[in-house]
């Protein structure tokens, strides 16, 4: 079994799925035989309200700050367990006065892909809070490319700071996406360059697609966000790393 949750954010682009679809086929993830590697439903703030009347149900609320994650927490339906909130910008000190550390909520915090980008690692070093990563998108700008990924995979690692990744990530390996010509980081990649020695062999593996890197047993990689649970599935079924239960 590999070590990395998958968090099911069928709703967001490219895949687009109407929440109630998203629903239902997040219930089916969550049977499956692969049900261990499935997290929770990843959505946005504004759709909370439209959950109510589909508990039981665990989500991961994205939020803009430190006010909109305080605002998630208090407007949970019925049923509707918040396990998990996604910051896009706000500083740690924000969060801690704005909600603390919610007991059985994880606290991702968006890395800025800027110059303030290793005060927000240190801050998040020795919290509760762990870090979130954006690895791609609908623009080709939105990709980091690997010298700058493997200096912030680095930086966490050094830190000690675990994380999650989210975007683009649509394959196990280093790809060319032949819709967009984008250059598209592979999950598996990233997962190996949490155990290479230092930036420069990061960005070796990032950039590597003729084969599957090998696989740490332990990652500060945590989770990848992906509107599609049942391709990356396949893909490390067909490379042997996940077994088919039958």
């Amino acid at each position: 079994m590999i070590p990395l949750v998958l968090d099911d954010a069928a709703v967001f682009p490219p895949g687009n799925l109407p929440l109630a679809e998203a629903v239902v086929a997040h219930r089916r993830h969550r049977e499956s035989w692969y049900a261990d590697l499935v997290g929770p439903l990843v959505v946005p703030a504004a759709a909370l309200a439209a959950l109510a009347g589909s508990g039981p149900l665990d989500v991961a609320v994205v939020v803009p700050d430190a006010e909109g994650a305080a605002a998630a927490l208090d407007a949970a339906p019925d049923g509707i367990r918040i396990v998990g909130l996604e910051v896009t910008d706000a500083s740690v000190a924000g969060l801690r006065a704005a909600i603390g550390e919610p007991a059985g909520v994880t606290v991702h915090v968006e890395i800025p892909r800027d110059d303030r980008r290793d005060a927000v690692i240190a801050d998040l070093a020795g919290t509760s809070y762990l870090a979130k990563l954006r690895t791609g998108g609908v623009r080709a700008d939105l990709y980091p490319d690997e010298a700058e990924l493997a200096a912030t995979v680095q930086a966490l690692v050094a830190a000690g700071v675990p994380f999650k990744a989210t975007a683009g990530l649509h394959h196990a390996l280093r790809n060319t996406d032949p819709d967009t010509g984008f250059e598209q980081h592979g999950f598996l990649n990233l997962l190996a360059a949490t155990d290479a020695r230092d930036a420069e062999a990061m960005a070796a593996v990032l950039a590597e697609r003729a084969a599957a890197p090998d696989v740490p047993s332990t990652s500060l990689l945590r989770s990848i966000g992906t509107c599609s649970i049942t391709e990356p599935i396949d893909e490390l079924t067909a490379l042997g790393l996940l077994e088919l239960a039958r």
